[in-house]
């Protein structure tokens, strides 16, 4: 490894003058050399390509995640990590990818910077043998949105730990934690939870939320109550590597981790990162009128550690239920529901195979996302398309480069085939150690509960449900 970074610092600067000089053509690959390109879109966004000598053909557009717009820096990014780059180039792959050309919820920029970028590879480097598109986190939906739209562009496309329930399903399923969290434990506090009017309004009214979370925390009610919160956002109770695995009726253990959780919601994405899609689609995108929050409980897997914590705690379960029931509702602006499920909810309708990825401990975006995905495709009438995997593990995103490498080449084989084969957890993990035997592969089998509130552009109904 040592070697092949010395390669490529040493040829970075003489390849990248060759290039900015003249299109590069497909032979120019034969000096057998790494090489690195970055450059500047037309938008503003910057670009990074990187093409091993012996390229295998296939191209690898990688979409990254969510990068809010606090964030000091904007890169570009090809990979999710170093050590999948290394894998990935070792192998042949040549790995291309934009930084978007905004921060935030900037799906409508990352579409064409995407594409743009796939683009500037072919003029320099002439057409892939093949094209895949991939993509991590929020990179996921940009990548199915690559996937529905541009199918031309491409010849498969994998997301990892994606956020495949789309735009409108995400902000509502953001919206109904906290509105328990309001309800049950700051019925009187005035904290908006949507429709927030700047920046600083959303920065005070997540404080405002943390405070009220934590000093709930401290009593047996209060730890029922975020249970409860928690499981309408399906969280589960192992969902940080770090955290020790609680037992399958350790409740409180359970709730500690979920704790945990409902803060991270609670500072960025209930109302900061809300407030920026808010901003960019002109208003408040999420409702719940007409939710049944009983209905939802009843579905989720966490239900029977609610009731125990709420029994522990001597509280009625159906109190509280009611207390939900009766609380006021929140509606939606029809204009911004119809902006950002344009650009951010998915038809289902694939033209080309894609294969899903989860880990089954996410708390960020929970498992439960992709059985939003395969719903709407199921219903587009694309489920030969589509086949889902699963990862037994805590956390967002925590997948080894293994693990990730058998994902696309089991992909690569449906592409070149024309037939799913190896998806089932023994085919992927003897793939995964295969491509990296340091530590062991955990596919599973497993089969995520339906997404709490799913919103797709498969089903018209959806569209009438505010």
């Amino acid at each position: 490894m040592k070697s092949r970074t010395r390669t490529r610092s040493r040829t970075l600067v003489c390849v990248a003058a060759l290039l900015l000089a003249a299109p590069l053509a497909p032979t120019a690959q034969a000096a057998g050399t790494d090489t690195r390109l970055e450059g500047t879109l037309p938008s503003g966004a910057t670009y990074l390509m990187d093409v091993p000598a012996r390229f295998n053909g296939t191209v690898l557009l990688y979409s990254h995640g969510y990068r809010p717009t606090s964030a000091p820096t904007n890169p570009a990014m090809n990979a999710p990590d170093d050590a999948t780059k290394e894998l990935l180039l070792d192998r042949g792959y040549a790995l291309i990818g934009s930084s978007y050309a905004t921060k935030g919820w900037a799906v409508t920029d990352a579409v064409p910077d995407q594409l743009a970028t796939l683009d500037e590879f072919t003029g320099r480097f002439g057409p892939a043998r093949r094209t895949i598109a991939w993509g991590t986190s929020y990179g996921g939906l940009v990548t199915t949105a690559i996937a529905e739209r541009h199918a031309d562009r491409i010849d498969g496309s994998l997301s990892t730990c994606g956020l495949l329930q789309g735009g409108v399903a995400n902000w509502n399923s953001t919206l109904d934690p906290v509105f328990a969290l309001k309800a049950l434990l700051a019925p009187g506090s005035g904290i908006p939870l949507a429709g927030l009017e700047s920046e600083a309004a959303a920065a005070d009214a997540a404080n405002a939320m943390r405070g009220v979370v934590t000093e709930a925390q401290g009593t047996a009610e209060g730890r029922a109550r975020t249970a409860l919160a928690a499981a309408l956002h399906n969280i589960p109770g192992w969902n940080d590597p770090a955290q020790p695995r609680p037992g399958p009726d350790d409740w409180d253990a359970q709730q500690a981790n979920q704790y945990q959780a409902v803060m991270g919601l609670v500072s960025l994405p209930a109302f900061t990162w809300r407030h920026e899609a808010e901003s960019r689609v002109g208003g408040n995108m999420s409702w719940n009128t007409r939710v049944d929050y009983t209905a939802m409980l009843g579905r989720s897997p966490l239900h029977k550690e609610v009731s125990e914590l709420y029994a522990k705690a001597g509280l009625s379960l159906r109190s509280d239920l009611n207390t939900l029931k009766r609380a006021p509702r929140i509606s939606a602006d029809a204009d911004a529901v119809a902006r950002m499920a344009g650009t951010s909810s998915f038809t289902g309708r694939l033209a080309k195979p894609q294969l899903d990825i989860h880990t089954t401990g996410d708390a960020l975006i929970p498992v439960q996302a992709a059985s939003a995905h395969r719903r709407a495709v199921t219903a587009a009438g694309s489920a030969s398309l589509l086949r889902q995997a699963y990862v037994e593990n805590a956390g967002h995103c925590t997948f080894t480069r293994a693990e990730i490498a058998a994902a696309l080449h089991t992909l690569e084989d449906r592409v070149a085939t024309g037939r799913w084969r190896g998806t089932d957890p023994g085919a992927l993990n003897a793939r995964a150690n295969k491509a990296d035997s340091s530590a062991p592969a955990r596919y599973v089998s497993y089969r995520p509960t339906p997404y709490p509130r799913p919103y797709d552009l498969a089903h018209p109904a959806d569209r009438h449900r505010r």
